[in-house]
């Protein structure tokens, strides 16, 4: 591959870099091809960056120096006197116009402005890294980003960040290593980078903790390079051949070895040059390295990433291709529903289509034509549909007529419903008496049911109000609407439950016994009679031989010729217990004023329990036929007067309320997070179409 074809590749990444940058939060969405430089601090990152761009310009000191990520662009460009293009006379002082203009930087946070003098670029650096983190020890993940255009550099792009650290010093905040280690990882895990893992050779190897990070998120090494710094302080005798050859920690990229300038150098101001000068005679000059020196020093660690950046790009420009054009399609798609670029829309306009739709989609939840079908849990008309044939069902069903009502007390209505003539067969007022008394306890559940149902739609209110896109735009019009839609549910809640109501009214007013199910009085009396008799003594057979019955079973076990004759309980038997015995009689007929309060003070007589059990079998007829009833005819009913009218009048209202001169202005204002989002989604949406520009023609 040509140089200026690589150049023109890298190139391009910087540009989208550029793009990238300007709008802030796009990093994390397209993650572009860049080598992130790790390692501890006093490792030798700063100067193995110095001697690639062969200049001082970075801040140096103890403690963190690198306090924020920095992006560091090189562009390779032709060694000719650069105009300042467009940069005011005024901008370059006299140190600048005497320093060497074929190189300078420039800051993408200070746009237009050129600097010839590095010593101002590590000044700019230290003060925007202050202006963002203060002056303590923190630190920052917004990186800067500096381009630095030289003759002497190929193009590269490079990712300075903080060096890892174990011990908070000073101010540093307590979490200063959790905060740095959190950093790095955001920046290296992402697939697309390259990590240059930075470790000084006269330490061992496997305490290297810029290898140990790298390999946490590149366990198999396919994207981690490696530079050995301070290789001239080396214990005398020994050497890095076999780290080089991959016999410690092999990288599939392999290692660099680099000589850097010491603080003694930089203290006595030793240039860059002098000092690449220097390494390149150490290699070439030392018994361990000078066969294999063209492998070693900066200008080959340069070349190599030159290279490897090259091939990585365009291993994923394809990828960035795809995401850039997804990722558009994505924040276009936002802006139309946050009003265009512009917010612009007729306020008339916007109301009116989101009736409309908002309307259609209730229609459609309740009706079941959706095509966004939940496969988890039942939805919209589904949810009513269970309301109706599985709770409001199994409520009414679950009613039992004779839970509160026993039989003792159905014997007592018996013979207050006869009044002062005893009835002389089964009391067909008790029955009426009693099944009203049951069928009006079918109100409860009919009532519940139509506030089960009007919950439910008020459930469908909110997630429409969730899942439309212009109430996120406009929270006055969604207030509005949730109030209107809301106040017609209530209203149209009177009628609903005032029509369940009068049906179990009507139910309870007029007792139809002639129905065709239900069963009949003499039906009734002809199963009592048939399971009393079932538990009877078996009847009297006449004697085989002289064809007689036995004593007692001629007159009904009243014959004369068996025992003497035992008192017959009278009608009301079952309320008065037999005089005590052992009493003595007073002469005289006795009669006694009836006691205050007259209960029953027995059990059942055989005539009572018969005429019970008839009641009973009459009531358990009468109710289920009622329960069927109410069960077919209470969910039609809500559906006629909430549901159905809701699906048929709601438009109505909506317009009528909304759609009105007065109110317009006041729904149509939106947000203030819809105007901040269509700020950021219009730079997105600017900068992936740049960004697509730029890799169109790769």
């Amino acid at each position: 591959m040509s140089t200026g074809l690589g150049s023109e590749i890298v190139s391009v990444i910087n540009k989208l870099q550029d793009v990238f940058s300007a709008v802030g939060s796009s990093a994390s969405q397209i993650d572009l091809p860049q080598i992130c430089v790790l390692g501890s601090q006093s490792s030798g990152k700063s100067s193995v960056l110095e001697n690639i761009v062969g200049r001082d310009f970075l801040p140096r000191g103890t403690g963190i120096v690198t306090r924020r990520p920095l992006v560091l662009q090189l562009i390779n460009r032709p060694a000719t006197t650069p105009q300042p293009n467009g940069t005011p006379n005024s901008q370059l002082n006299g140190s600048d116009k005497q320093a060497n203009e074929s190189e300078w930087g420039e800051f993408l946070h200070l746009p237009g402005e050129k600097f010839y003098d590095f010593n101002k670029i590590r000044a700019e650096i230290v003060r925007d890294t202050e202006a963002k983190t203060g002056r303590n020890a923190g630190i920052s993940p917004q990186p800067i980003n500096l381009r630095i255009f030289s003759p002497n550099v190929l193009t590269l792009t490079l990712v300075d960040l903080p060096g890892l650290t174990k011990v908070p010093v000073g101010d540093q905040p307590k979490d200063i290593e959790k905060q740095i280690k959190d950093m790095l990882v955001k920046y290296i895990s992402r697939p697309a980078c390259i990590v240059l893992a930075v470790t000084a050779a006269n330490t061992d190897l496997a305490n290297s903790d810029g290898l140990k990070l790298a390999r946490e998120v590149d366990p198999e090494g396919t994207r981690t390079i490696g530079v050995l710094t301070k290789v001239d302080l080396m214990d005398q005798g020994t050497d890095v051949v076999d780290i080089l050859a991959g016999r410690v920690i092999p990288l599939r990229l392999g290692y660099v070895p680099v000589v850097n300038r010491g603080q003694r150098d930089i203290d006595t101001s030793k240039t860059i040059s002098a000092a690449l000068e220097g390494e390149r005679s150490f290699f070439e000059l030392h018994p361990s390295y000078k066969g294999k020196a063209q492998y070693c020093g900066t200008p080959f660690l340069a070349r190599k990433l030159n290279m490897i950046l090259m091939q990585h790009i365009r291993a994923t420009l394809p990828d960035i291709k795809a995401r850039i054009s997804q990722q558009l399609q994505k924040y276009t798609a936002e802006l139309a529903t946050l009003g265009g670029p512009m917010g612009d829309a007729s306020s008339g306009n916007v109301v009116l289509s989101v009736i409309t739709e908002f309307t259609n989609e209730f229609r459609t939840v309740i009706d079941g034509n959706t095509n966004d079908l939940s496969l988890n849990e039942l939805s919209g008309g589904a949810r009513i549909s269970f309301v109706f044939h599985e709770l409001f069902n199994n409520g009414v069903k679950g009613i039992d007529p004779f839970d509160q009502v026993k039989d003792g007390d159905i014997r007592t209505i018996l013979y207050n419903s006869s009044g002062q003539t005893p009835s002389l067969f089964v009391g067909t007022q008790a029955f009426e008496i009693i099944v009203k008394q049951q069928i009006k306890r079918l109100e409860e559940p009919s009532v519940k049911c139509c506030q089960l149902v009007y919950d439910e739609l008020i459930r469908i209110l909110g997630q429409l109000l969730q899942k439309i896109q212009a109430f996120r735009r406009f929270p006055a019009l969604r207030e509005r609407f949730n109030s209107v839609v809301i106040n017609f549910f209530k209203t149209a809640m009177n009628p609903t439950t005032k029509l369940v109501t009068d049906m179990v009214s009507m139910q309870a007013c007029y007792v139809n016994t002639t129905h065709p199910d239900f069963l009949n009085g003499h039906r009734a009396l002809s199963i009592v009679q048939d399971r009393l008799n079932a538990n009877k003594p078996p009847t009297p057979v006449p004697d085989a031989k002289s064809g007689k019955l036995p004593p007692g079973a001629i007159n009904n076990n009243r014959d004369l010729d068996v025992d003497p004759k035992k008192e017959e309980a009278s009608f009301f038997g079952s309320f008065f217990s037999s005089a005590k015995k052992g009493q003595p009689k007073k002469a005289g007929p006795i009669m006694e004023a009836p006691p205050a309060v007259i209960r029953p003070l027995s059990a059942l007589s055989e005539r009572e329990t018969m005429e019970t059990d008839v009641i009973k079998l009459l009531i358990h007829s009468y109710f289920n036929i009622v329960k069927r009833e109410m069960i077919d005819m209470v969910p039609k009913a809500i559906v006629l007067t909430l549901v159905n009218h809701a699906k048929e009048n709601l438009q109505r209202e909506l317009l009528q309320e909304l759609y009105k001169p007065e109110v317009l202005d006041d729904l149509m204002k939106e947000s203030d997070f819809v105007v901040n989002r269509r700020k950021e989604v219009v730079s997105m949406v600017t900068a992936l179409n740049k960004a697509e520009e730029i890799v169109a023609g790769v």
